[in-house]
């Protein structure tokens, strides 16, 4: 047996690497792991990963996988709870190039490839009010393939709006690598003439279905429910047409009959007016019976919790204090109202009043509209499954599992499912849902690690799937999808009849089963129970970490390295051979070498730290001071360094402004191609230790304007500290720039016109909030340099009478959460909306310019603000869409500047209509310059150049 035969994905690859570039064809052992572990409680690694752009591509590779008999899985965002997107064989990942989006019929319809994430496919609606009719949790991250092939629902979705149901048109690759696009009659008509022996057999399979008036019954009943489990049987009743047959079969199939190159739906009205109340009901019988009426209500969503699961949210901040009273046994239903008028809005609650008259609340029944309210309430839902994870015990998992109920037997299903939760000792699940449809979640923490845990799971789930698909006639999955949970469970729910039909369907499309086998379809009892994922304690920081993926949208590495979900996945691998220990086989010790060495880049490197990560985590994990810790034992070496350039840092910022000075001078000489090579090359050199050169480099700032402004002085003035950060007393004015003013020189004058007496800290050079040493893990330091920023900063403010402006935001979010509590503290776009806009006179410029909020920014919740201010100074406002870090991070831009381009691919073209871009970083700026093809400047310089000056007619609160 030569090599080839032993290893067929090594052989795969060599075959892939005439078509496909090597950087795509993966196989370490680092990145096998982390890109191959979705949001299940499963664990399979993949031998190869294939990173496809194209159809060709794919194509391509699913040609060479079936000469090989190797199967191959489809992956998206990797948000599925069942274990729908690992495998151990070859794994096809999407990259950038399936991202596009069609609107289509005035916003009727779109047509959105698979690598759109759900949120953005409802912003590029919004203007139209029209949305995509599914609406999953995960909305914020999964993305369109996922919601299509798992036939994910949601809140307000029910059954009408979901995918099977608001599909127009489908673009698919089959198993042999047939594309059909339904939308092209060409394609349909190339896709009859030479598949018409597939579309014969599913118009055969729909007539016979149809004729079994038994099993055509069962199949109606199940689909009145919210129903994903098995394939979606319910075409072959709906639909006499080959065609039409074959693209709502693709919907819910979970990648075992085709790859969805792109999906049309018909869109849905986004009503505008939305209100939405709490009912505490002192029972789950009363809250059912609620529920049942509210069926006929005129309501967007009913989503029901019961006691255990309000507990397990009642103590996080904003919770309603009423959460900690209720009485045990009592449920909540979170009821959304929604129109597309004030006065339909109110129609409708009165409505609801009407339909609950009658059924006993514990508190009265109150709609809110204000929206921070609005969106509390629809937190505490959202957070109910991650709120299990963040109590878990280290080591253990996060169940999750969906079912339905049909909706006039909720009230005994969800008192038969507890019982049979408290009898295999799971007393501590909670129950929570879309209520409408019937549909419970139930989540518990989970360890396999013990004896007779696994039997113990093993026994709950045969009585769960008794319980609801037999006794109950209901659905053992909703809305998830199958997936490897479920798959050992499909016959028992559906019976031998349908469960064959179902082997017959996948027969058709893939006869040698190479499309994501073993989900949704098994001969295997125990599948559910194999392949278990590991979860050991890797670091108190991210143990919580329940792998979801939420983050990965935000994170600037994302298509670079790794997201913060690899980066904790790749921690916890190497945590687990650690603990092995001398046990540890030499294969073992091997793999944990590798993985170390190769984290070093992949996952402490090119890590931002920009804490977005914990934004998006639902239990508020930032990844970033993982990587931080990370760093600061890897670099302990350097402390002495680190507090050289501490102790002496005015000097080290001369240094700095004199290197730009240098880069100047030789720009000016060699010219941009000219410093580039002589830069890159010196790079090299160093062993990439010397920052990249670019083109957007500043020229160096100078503090004398700190100087001439420390001098000045107006008793009757309103006082504000001005701390400019030491990135803007290093980095000036772009040197293609037309404001040709540093950040200092233009906060100064802003401030002087709105009226201001700009105080200036005493040794201002001397000064840093310690962020630039804490990002590189060198936290002594960054605390000494805090602790002197403080010291002066209290003296300048009068312990905290005068407020700070801090004219870089992330500094400003650092300051805030290190320094005196007795320091108030502004950043560039907060006290510009809030305190500056008052005291000038705004004539809005006729141009069109683009806003970055900064990550910083985001964390503190000015995003709406930037943006708003941006709007009074400018007609027309861009705001660059999956743009979130731009990955600069700091000095990132110079020493890892790959990052940097990564993260802002895409932002040239979004903002080339644009005179100029505006934010709140100045280095941040430098790497947005650098990658859009347009100038950006501080957000301080836009208010500048749009204002003058008037009689002030508000002062500083606290001033």
């Amino acid at each position: 047996m030569n090599g080839a035969d032993m290893n067929p994905w090594a052989d795969l690859k060599v075959a892939l690497a005439g078509s496909i570039p090597a950087e795509r064809l993966i196989d370490d052992p680092l990145r096998t792991l982390a890109y191959g572990s979705d949001a299940s409680f499963y664990r399979l690694i993949p031998q190869l990963i294939v990173r496809v752009e194209s159809e060709a591509e794919l194509g391509e590779v699913l040609a060479q996988c079936h000469a090989r008999r190797l199967s191959v899985t489809f992956r998206a965002a990797g948000t599925s709870l069942s274990g729908q997107a690992v495998t151990d064989s070859v794994l096809i990942l999407l990259g950038r190039a399936w991202r596009s989006h069609q609107i289509l019929d005035d916003g009727a319809a779109i047509c959105l490839q698979p690598g759109v994430i759900g949120a953005r496919a409802n912003q590029l609606l919004a203007p139209y009010q029209r949305k995509i009719g599914p609406d999953p949790a995960s909305i914020n991250s999964c993305m369109i393939g996922g919601i299509a092939a798992n036939n994910a629902s949601g809140m307000c979705c029910g059954t009408a709006q979901n995918s099977y149901h608001t599909l127009r048109d489908i673009r698919v690759m089959l198993a042999d690598g047939a594309l059909l696009d339904t939308a092209d009659p060409a394609s349909v008509a190339a896709f009859k003439a030479s598949h018409a022996e597939l579309l014969a057999g599913l118009e055969r399979l729909s007539a016979e279905t149809r004729g079994n008036g038994p099993l055509a019954d069962k199949i109606r009943h199940k689909y009145r429910l919210k129903n994903t489990t098995g394939y979606a049987l319910n075409s072959l009743v709906d639909f006499h047409d080959g065609i039409e047959i074959l693209k709502h079969l693709l919907i819910g199939s979970e990648g075992t009959l085709g790859f969805i190159s792109s999906i049309t739906y018909d869109t849905v009205v986004d009503e505008t007016e939305k209100a939405a109340a709490l009912a505490f009901f002192p029972d789950m019988q009363s809250t059912c019976r609620a529920t049942i009426a509210l069926k006929q209500a005129p309501v967007s969503a009913v989503e029901l919790m019961d006691r255990a699961a309000l507990r397990s949210v009642q103590d996080k901040p904003g919770m309603p204090e009423v959460l900690k009273s209720l009485p045990d046994g009592a449920a909540a239903l979170l009821i959304d109202v929604r129109a597309n008028s004030g006065e339909e809005l109110e129609a409708r609650m009165q409505a609801v009043h009407a339909t609950l008259e009658g059924l006993k609340t514990l508190e009265p029944l109150v709609f809110t509209r204000e929206v921070a309210t609005y969106e509390l309430y629809w937190k505490i839902r959202k957070g109910l499954f991650p709120a299990v994870g963040a109590v878990r015990d280290t080591g253990t998992t996060v169940v999750i599992e969906d079912v339905a109920f049909p909706v006039e037997r909720l009230d005994e299903g969800v008192a038969a499912l507890t019982e049979v939760f408290h009898k295999h000792g799971y007393p501590e699940t909670i129950l929570f849902g879309h209520a409408l449809e019937g549909n419970l979640h139930f989540v518990f923490p989970q360890g396999f690690e013990k004896p007779g845990e696994v039997e113990r799971y093993q026994a709950l789930m045969d009585e769960v799937a008794q319980l609801v698909g037999v006794e109950y006639g209901g659905s053992l999955k909703a809305e998830h999808g199958t997936g490897r949970n479920m798959a050992p469970y499909v016959e028992l729910e559906w019976g031998s009849d349908a469960y064959q039909l179902m082997w017959q369907i996948k027969a058709l499309f893939d006869p040698d089963n190479l499309l994501n086998p073993e989900v949704i379809l098994s001969r295997n009892p125990t599948l559910h129970l194999e392949n278990l994922k590991p979860l050991p304690a890797a670091d108190p920081l991210v143990d919580k970490c329940i792998e979801c993926g939420f983050c990965e949208a935000v994170c600037p590495s994302k298509d670079l390295t790794l997201t913060p979900r690899q980066r904790i996945v790749v921690r916890r691998e190497l945590a687990r051979l650690d603990a092995l220990g001398s046990s540890a086989s030499e294969a073992e010790r091997q793999r944990h070498d590798i993985l170390l060495a190769d984290y070093d880049y992949q996952g402490i490197e090119t890590c931002a730290a920009d804490g977005l990560c914990a934004t998006q985590c639902p239990v508020g994990i930032n990844t970033g001071d993982l990587v931080r810790g990370l760093r600061h034992e890897r670099n302990l070496g350097q402390a002495g360094m680190a507090r050289r350039i501490g102790r002496h840092f005015s000097g080290a910022t001369r240094v700095a402004r004199g290197a730009l000075n240098v880069a100047g001078v030789g720009q000016a000489v060699l010219g941009e191609r000219g410093m580039a090579v002589v830069s890159g090359g010196m790079r090299k050199l160093s062993g990439e230790r010397l920052p990249q050169w670019t083109p957007s480099l500043p020229r160096a700032a100078s503090i004398k304007v700190l100087e001439r402004a420390a001098k000045r002085a107006d008793a009757g003035r309103d006082k504000v500290v001005y701390l400019p950060s030491c990135a803007t007393r290093v980095l000036g004015a772009s040197r293609d720039d037309d404001e040709a003013r540093s950040v200092m020189e233009i906060t100064l004058a802003l401030l002087d016109k709105a009226g201001f007496e700009a105080i200036i800290p005493a040794i201002p050079g001397h000064l840093c909030c310690g962020m630039a040493f804490a990002s590189k893990g060198q936290f002594d330091e960054a605390e000494h340099k805090a602790r002197e920023l403080n010291r002066e900063l209290l003296a300048a403010s009068h312990n905290g009478r005068y407020p700070i402006l801090c004219d870089t935001s992330p500094c400003s979010l650092h300051a805030r959460e290190h320094l005196d509590e007795r320091l108030s503290f502004q950043e560039p776009v907060a006290f510009a909306h809030d305190h500056l806009l008052s005291r000038l006179a705004i004539e809005p410029l006729d141009e069109t310019v683009a806003v970055h909020v900064t990550c910083s920014s985001t964390r503190m919740g000015l995003a709406d603000k930037f943006v708003a201010l941006a709007r009074v100074c400018a007609k027309e406002v861009v705001v660059p869409a999956e743009i979130t870090c731009c990955g600069f991070a700091g000095d990132k831009g110079f020493t890892t500047p790959e990052l940097n381009a990564s993260a802002l691919q895409g932002l040239a073209a979004q903002v080339a209509s644009c005179s100029a871009g505006y934010s709140n970083s100045r280095t941040c700026e430098i790497g947005l310059s650098q990658h859009s093809g347009i100038p950006y400047r501080s957000v301080l310089s836009l208010l500048d150049r749009a204002s003058r000056a008037r009689v002030a007619e508000a002062a500083v609160s606290g001033a």
